[in-house]
């Protein structure tokens, strides 16, 4: 097999020799640090085998894990859904750490207990978020067993030894050893001792370890037990594992129980914090007891999520947790939102971002609104006009450039921005039969409806069963409700349109009362009921079926808007009033009101010419303070000029 890499820092990564069953697609490899073409390690099979590195289990979730997994459902959904890869995701819960034996200590209680309960939430999230569940989820306190196994391997190859009824692994015997390479994700990383002290845990100090370590770069395979721990039995004695190994022991066995002989992956993943001790040290780990020189072929890794320009901290009182993002906005618009963003690169989450990803969810929904008004009024006629080849052009176009931004990476904002494309060729093409009183010809505006909605599927935006736009209601019935309610809404369309032109005909004295009773009907009644009524010129308009809670929704947030330029204007004009006024003040008399920060005066007397010649202490001006009185001076009589010459 022939090595690639490109990126000077980076060891030698070998891609793998099989031939690609599906489209090329390219993904940014952390091995690499560059893009390179993904290929399963089954030769001629679209079988992915993929680990992810799940939470540790002691707190409320918070955004910065919805950056990862969030981020990665829609990954998977994409290889999937669009490049029909057969994925196994497998995903761990650490649910025994420093961290999680710290916060059940300070609340006295098992730790089982307090890590149960954060899982159970954790996983109420991610359904909240639309996450879909990995097919296998392992615990690490469910692997005591294989893990101290494990260990014992690598022991027993001469990676790791026994210190003290701790054991630890020989970055030295490693790195040395021709087949391994140690720090492949973070060459740089190699020695960072604040790094591996974090990664090491809360609750073990330098003191644990000074007379333990052959290398203060080696870490903890096997932590022994303190008193008022939890710990388990083992060749080692009594302890608990170290953070890094579960990774390892609960992959490999998975994918080994697949048949898997090494239990090496195609994928692995997590967020881009943990490159360095975390994922070096696994795939070290991995590598070490397997005889496998490489573990992992691709890995990914999500990017920083920052709230605002800043990253997120208690701190800094800009920690935001998923439940609390839920209140300010729908899944549906932080997925949207993500989807905005490159996976892997940094990402702000704050108002702008959120509000951004609000008014794109506004325009598609309006989209798929117009397309189905438009199929319900469009003509029998099927032959295309050039406006129609056109738009069937557009929609190739549109499908060329997603599947592109696709295969590069997954770079869904660039896939948005050819969505977008297509919306507003369709809105153009709309408009233009409008214009000359033509109705859409149905297939045509049908097929680019169908594939945006395809694309949201595909995305977790829309759920399985709405041919096209957003479900209606939550069960996902809308295309039934519409098929039921479209001869009603019709009827009552046909005859608002029919009051107000006979209002309008007639005249006389009832025909405000008349026509305002037809706009309530519009602005009131219908929208509460989940239906919206555009008059369109002549005839009866359109309707169009949304949630009541969408309709109810868009309004405060328009009513919001509404009344934060207000407040802006108010703020504007108030400001450029009392500018106004103080650029209306005589040179003279703003120069004798000039106070200090004490609140007196700062100048006593003043010449004939108005310029102040004594401070307020009454002492002469020097010459550099006189040339700051008059350029004090200067600048307010232009002040004053001009507004006195608009008077």
């Amino acid at each position: 097999m022939s090595a690639f890499t490109s990126h000077p820092d980076m060891p030698a990564w070998t891609p793998p020799t099989t031939t690609p069953k599906l489209p090329e697609l390219n993904v940014l490899n952390s091995l690499t640090r560059t893009k390179v073409p993904f290929l399963p390690m089954e030769d001629g099979s679209n079988a992915v085998r993929w680990y992810m590195c799940g939470p540790t289990v002691y707190d409320a979730s918070h955004m910065g894990h919805a950056r990862t997994y969030l981020g990665f459902d829609i990954i998977k959904r994409i290889m999937e859904s669009y490049f029909g890869y057969d994925l196994t995701l497998v995903m761990n819960i650490t649910d025994i750490d420093d961290k999680i034996i710290k916060r059940s200590a300070e609340r006295d209680i098992p730790f089982t207990e307090l890590a149960r309960h954060w899982e159970e939430e954790f996983m109420k999230d991610m359904d909240l978020l639309g996450v879909e569940k990995p097919k296998v989820v392992t615990r690490v306190s469910e692997f005591m067993p294989e893990i101290t196994a494990y260990i014992q391997r690598i022991i027993d190859k001469g990676f790791a030894y026994e210190a003290n009824g701790s054991v630890y692994f020989s970055v030295r015997d490693f790195d040395a050893d021709d087949m391994h390479c140690y720090c492949k994700l973070l060459p740089t990383g190699k020695g960072n001792q604040e790094l591996l002290a974090e990664g090491e845990g809360v609750l073990s100090g330098a003191a644990d370890f000074i007379n333990e370590k052959k290398s203060p770069n080696d870490f903890a395979l096997w932590k022994k037990a303190k008193e008022g721990e939890p710990s388990w039995d083992s060749p080692f004695g009594k302890g608990r594992p170290g953070w890094h190994i579960e990774c390892s022991v609960m992959a490999s066995n998975v994918f080994q129980s697949l048949g898997i002989q090494t239990g090496k992956m195609d994928i692995h993943s997590g967020g881009v914090d943990l490159k360095f001790p975390h994922h070096d040290n696994e795939m070290a780990q991995a590598e070490a007891e397997a005889g496998e020189p490489q573990w992992v072929n691709y890995f990914l890794h999500a990017g920083h999520l920052h709230i605002k320009g800043f990253k997120m901290s208690k701190s800094l009182k800009n920690f935001i947790t998923i439940r609390q993002a839920l209140e300010q906005n729908t899944g549906r618009q932080i997925r949207l939102c993500f989807l905005l963003h490159k996976y892997n690169e940094p990402m702000d989450y704050g108002d702008d971002t959120m509000a951004h990803a609000c008014d794109m969810e506004t325009m598609f929904k309006s989209f798929f609104l117009n397309v189905k008004a438009a199929l319900r009024s469009s003509a029998d006629e099927t032959r295309w006009q050039d406006v129609e080849a056109k738009l069937a052009r557009d929609l190739e176009a549109c499908k060329k450039a997603v599947h592109d931004a696709l295969c590069d990476d997954f770079d869904t904002p660039q896939v948005f921005k050819a969505l977008q494309g297509l919306v507003n060729a369709v809105n153009a093409y709309l408009k233009e039969k409008e214009a000359c009183g033509a109705k859409p010809v149905e297939l045509v505006v049908r097929e680019s409806g169908r594939y945006v909605t395809r694309m949201f599927k595909t995305f977790g935006l829309i759920p399985s069963g709405a041919e096209i736009g957003f479900p209606v209601d939550a069960e996902g019935g809308g295309a039934n409700k519409e098929e039921v309610l479209s001869p009603v809404l019709d009827a009552i369309l046909k005859f608002r349109a029919d009051v107000r032109d006979a209002a309008k005909s007639q005249g006389g004295p009832d025909v405000k009362a008349l026509l305002s009773l037809c706009d309530a009907l519009r602005d009131d009644v219908m929208p509460n009921l989940g239906i919206t009524l555009e008059d369109k010129g002549e005839g009866a308009g359109v309707w169009k079926l949304e949630n009541p809670e969408d309709i109810q929704r868009a309004k405060e947030r328009k009513q919001a808007e509404a009344e934060r330029k207000r407040l802006e204007k108010e703020a504007r004009d108030k400001e450029a009033a009392e500018k106004e006024k103080a650029n209306s003040v005589p040179p003279l008399e703003f120069m004798k009101a000039l106070t200090l920060d004490d609140g007196s005066k700062k100048y006593a007397k003043f010449g004939g010419d108005g310029m102040p010649t004594h401070d307020g202490k009454g002492e002469e001006l020097n010459k550099s303070q006189l040339k700051k009185a008059k350029k004090e001076f200067e600048g307010q009589k232009k002040k004053y000029e001009k507004v006195m010459a608009k008077k």
